[in-house]
C-alpha cells in the first residue's frame, strides 16, 4: 500500500510540474522568446497563455487516468468487491 501511494504522488508531482512549466513557463516566463514563432497567425507565447495550457491540462488528465489504471491493476485495486 505504501508503494502505491508513493508512486501515485510521484505521478502527481511529475504531471503537475509539466503543467506548471507549460502554463507559467510558456505563458509567462518564456513568452518573449516563444512570440517569435506563430501558430495560426497568433504568437506562440500568447497561444500557450490562452489555450495551450488548457489543452496540455486535459491531455495530462487522460495520461493520469491511464497511469492510475495501470497502477491499480498492478496493486490489485482494479477488481470490484
Amino acid at each position: 500500500m505504501k508503494s502505491y501511494w508513493k508512486t501515485n504522488l510521484r505521478y502527481l508531482f511529475v504531471l503537475l510540474s509539466i503543467w506548471f512549466l507549460v502554463s507559467f513557463g510558456a505563458g509567462i516566463l518564456f513568452r518573449e522568446s516563444l512570440d517569435t514563432i506563430k501558430i495560426g497567425g497568433f504568437k506562440l507565447g500568447f497561444w500557450f497563455a490562452q489555450q495551450g495550457s488548457i489543452y496540455v491540462f486535459v491531455i495530462l488528465i487522460f495520461v493520469y487516468v491511464r497511469l492510475m489504471n495501470k497502477l491499480d491493476k498492478k496493486h490489485g485495486f482494479d477488481k470490484d468487491n
